[in-house]
């Protein structure tokens, strides 16, 4: 690996151990490869190296052993002690995320027992992985949450013979439920196997009724199209709005519904705004890197947008990776002396990774590894490999309570935009993914002053455009202190806005939407870091949608309105201009 591939946190796609000859390497890549088709990804190794780690500190602590032992002890007495006592409480409550016991049936006999017989084996086993003097932390983590996998899938909520809910609405409707839920089964399995997407519900086509802000395709390359949306006002701000989603998702979150839509929102409030709808890459685009989706996309993007609005700096934004991506490109101006940033918005982001989440959980050294074995077979990492990681975070809710609704109960899945857009998945390209892994989540190189682009190191310290940050409060992919550590990292005028919600529902966050709130705080440059929980008892909550306030930051920011002809010029293409979305959106 050279001294550049280093600093970036680059890995090659082939040929890591430079140790065995290369017709032995690929067999071991092979091999791995086919294994991790049938994990889905997740590294065998790594797990067994967690519990071995776990089990070993376990057994030379006598401490903890007695503790486990009266904790158990103690359970069985509270469960013995609710089971032979008239209205006792219930000794045991399960999370506040957890829905899977709602039913007012789990409050009553037999079934009563078996939910508090669950939640104290959960209680048991949440001691039982707290970290030991030893342990490592990052492998008590997954202990825990591998334990929580385990319970998960044998709750009783899942079993029709032990969920009143399912009893109930067999005997209430003859077994038809099943039935349905039968059919279901057969026609998920059927999705599954063959890979396809299910066709769009009435109310939720892509272009129509979801991605629907009039606008135009300005540019296309193999990478990207850039949709522009004109302004709905008579005095329009110079200043263009571009946004960068992650190409971890189709573009359209920020453009889902009419009543929803970001885009919509912020051409309503007189910007001109341009979008980033990256390609969908597929097996020859195994070799697109992360420096391609910066100097490729979103710098040609930028370039693209300074011809349309000469002489104009531009409002920036990025979204989840597309945020990262955004945060590298800002600092490599910034080294460089480009100052074309009106402003950034990092909109659940992150730029270090060291509190990244349960997402952690998926990341280490033979973790990491064997992802790489199994992309360098495929060219890629498939969307449902990708899609299961983020299912097993909250796999009660995302996985289990689902399987119950749609196969014992026989609910149909509520069409939705929020569903339609989730369900659109996308998939990564083999050498960015490793770089992200490694450069990022592995080695915490942007943050540590160790990324590098075109042979030089970056410093996010470097940006001097004002920065409007985004933290959600749920959020279990970028969790919002992560996403606060921003203000330690950079020395600009930054605001930082904490909204209910998570990674997507609090982003979608639009005027008029019910039981929402935000808390928002202003840092000069200069001024001295707060951490995230000094911040968060300092400001308190504010009713409504932080929409506005984002709209204000860029105003605030923007130079004075003018006429939409006197802000922008034609700029051709030379080819024909086709109206958004485009056609990179429905690439599957």
């Amino acid at each position: 690996m050279s001294e550049q591939q280093e600093e970036q946190g680059a890995s090659p796609i082939v040929g890591k151990d430079t140790n065995a000859a290369p017709r032995y390497q690929f067999l071991d890549r092979a091999v791995h490869a086919s294994l991790a088709r049938l994990t889905g990804g997740v590294s065998p190794y790594s797990i067994f190296a967690a519990w071995n780690d776990w089990a070993l500190h376990l057994s030379r602590s006598p401490a903890r052993q007695l503790e486990l032992l009266e904790r158990a002890q103690q359970n069985a007495m509270r469960l013995v002690d609710y089971a032979t006592t008239k209205d006792q409480r219930p000794p045991f409550e399960a999370k506040a995320h957890d829905h899977r016991f709602d039913y007012p049936a789990w409050d009553h006999a037999p079934f009563n027992l078996w939910k508090q017989c669950f939640l104290a084996m959960h209680d048991w086993w949440d001691v039982a992985t707290n970290p030991i003097a030893g342990l490592r932390a990052r492998d008590a983590d997954r202990m825990r949450f591998q334990v929580r996998q385990v319970l998960d899938l044998v709750a009783p909520s899942n079993f029709p013979f032990l969920n009143p809910e399912i009893i109930h609405k067999t005997h209430e409707e003859n077994g038809a439920n099943l039935l349905e839920g039968a059919q279901h089964f057969s026609e998920d399995l059927v999705q599954t196997l063959s890979q396809t997407h299910k066709p769009e519900p009435d109310g939720c086509r892509i272009g129509t009724d979801l991605a629907c802000t009039p606008g135009e395709v300005v540019f296309r390359n193999e990478f990207f199209e850039l949709l522009q949306y004109s302004p709905q006002t008579d005095q329009v701000h110079p200043e263009p709005v571009l946004f960068v989603p992650a190409w971890i998702m189709k573009y359209y979150i920020l453009d889902l519904s009419p009543q929803n839509s970001m885009v919509k929102y912020l051409v309503d409030q007189g910007f001109t705004v341009f979008m980033i709808s990256w390609r969908n890459p597929r097996e020859e685009h195994a070799n697109w890197s992360l420096e391609d989706y910066r100097k490729h996309g979103l710098m040609t993007a930028l370039d693209t947008v300074n011809k349309i609005a000469p002489g104009r700096k531009v409002h920036v934004n990025g979204y989840c990776l597309g945020g990262t991506l955004l945060a590298i490109a800002a600092s490599v101006m910034a080294r460089d002396g480009d100052d074309r940033f009106a402003s950034i918005t990092l909109m659940a982001a992150q730029v270090d990774f060291a509190e990244a989440g349960e997402l952690l959980l998926f990341v280490d050294e033979s973790q990491v590894a064997f992802v790489e074995d199994l992309m360098w077979a495929q060219g890629y990492l498939d969307r449902p490999q990708m899609t299961r990681t983020f299912a097993t975070i909250r796999a009660e809710d995302l996985i289990y309570t689902r399987a119950v609704n749609r196969y014992f109960l026989g609910q149909e899945d509520l069409p939705s935009d929020i569903l339609v857009w989730n369900g659109d998945t996308t998939r990564m390209p083999a050498r960015m993914h490793s770089e992200y892994l490694r450069g990022l989540f592995l080695e915490n190189r942007l943050s540590a002053g160790r990324f590098a682009v075109d042979g030089r190191v970056i410093a996010l310290k470097d940006i001097s455009a004002p920065i409007f940050l985004v933290g959600t409060e749920t959020d279990h992919i970028a969790p919002w202190r992560s996403v606060y550590k921003t203000r330690l990292f950079t020395d600009c005028d930054l605001c930082f806005v904490l909204t209910k919600g998570g990674h997507n529902g609090g982003i979608l966050s639009e005027p008029g939407h019910p039981n929402r709130h935000y808390r928002v705080g202003f840092r000069q440059a200069g001024d001295l870091y707060t951490g995230p929980d000094d911040w968060l008892a300092r400001h308190d909550p504010i009713a409504g949608s932080w929409w506005p306030e984002m709209a204000t930051w860029l105003k605030d920011h923007s130079s004075t309105p003018m006429s939409s002809s006197e802000a922008l010029v034609q700029y051709d293409t030379n080819k024909t201009r086709e109206p958004a979305p485009g056609s990179y959106v429905f690439e599957t």
